[in-house]
């Protein structure tokens, strides 16, 4: 065999073997996780609007810049490894699949609204599965704008108090007549969970849980990072238990 074809062959074989690396998507590794941290996790799709996301996603985010405390291990989740497209256009590419990874435990779960909370993602059983599994051993489940509803679906909000965005609060209430939907706040904690109207009104929620888990000087520290003037007796909110 002369040198061309062994060249050929070595080619070809290094081909093969980096496209079977990508077709495995499973063992893929986006997410360098750090060793002592809250373990929080967003669940994103397509349609994920974008300051629901955003919003607590800096707030959290911004907690490894806080010296002396516990921070927060920030990572995204989608049902694939594919990037989602958000409502406004944005791609990100997804840390893990709840479909295809093993994901570390996790302490606190996100669910930012989406432009099909109110429908098909709603009738995606994978998805509700997913999100009623992980309820149940989280430490805190969160929920902006419509994402309460997918909370709903799950039935994670059974028994809770809840509020969601405030033009569908009628609809949550109509839809889900056993659940406590509050229509004069702008979140409400109730036990493990925390749902908010949404919007820009999803910072106050991410700072609260901050107070909650680190006190107030730590959250206005970190608001002040962001250039927001944090107050939790200025924000119209619930606390239930």
């Amino acid at each position: 065999m002369n040198f061309k074809v062994i060249f050929l062959v070595l080619c070809l074989f290094s081909m093969a073997c980096k496209n079977a690396t990508v077709s495995n998507p499973a063992k893929r590794k986006y997410h360098a996780q750090l060793t002592d941290a809250y373990r929080v996790a967003f669940l994103i799709m397509d349609g994920t609007y974008n300051t629901e996301f955003t919003a607590p996603y800096d707030i959290f985010q911004h907690t490894r810049f806080r010296d002396g405390i516990k921070p927060m291990d920030v990572f995204t989740v989608a049902k694939s490894h594919d990037a989602i497209t958000t409502f406004e256009g944005v791609k990100v590419l997804p840390d893990y699949s709840y479909m295809l990874d093993s994901l570390p435990p996790i302490d606190v779960l996100v669910v930012p609204s989406a432009e099909h909370h109110l429908d098909s993602d709603r009738a995606d059983s994978t998805l509700i599965r997913w999100v009623r599994q992980v309820s149940q051993t989280a430490r805190y489940v969160t929920s902006h704008c419509d994402g309460a509803f997918i909370l709903a679906q799950a039935g994670v909000l059974n028994g809770h108090v809840c509020t969601t965005f405030p033009d569908d609060i009628g609809r949550l209430r109509s839809e889900y007549p056993a659940l406590d939907v509050r229509d004069d706040v702008l979140f409400v904690h109730d036990g493990p969970l925390i749902t908010s109207a949404g919007g820009a009104r999803s910072f106050d929620a991410a700072l609260y849980l901050c107070e909650r888990l680190y006190g107030v000087s730590v959250a206005r520290r970190i608001a002040e990072g962001l250039v927001i003037d944090w107050n939790l007796q200025t924000v119209p909110h619930l606390i239930v238990q």
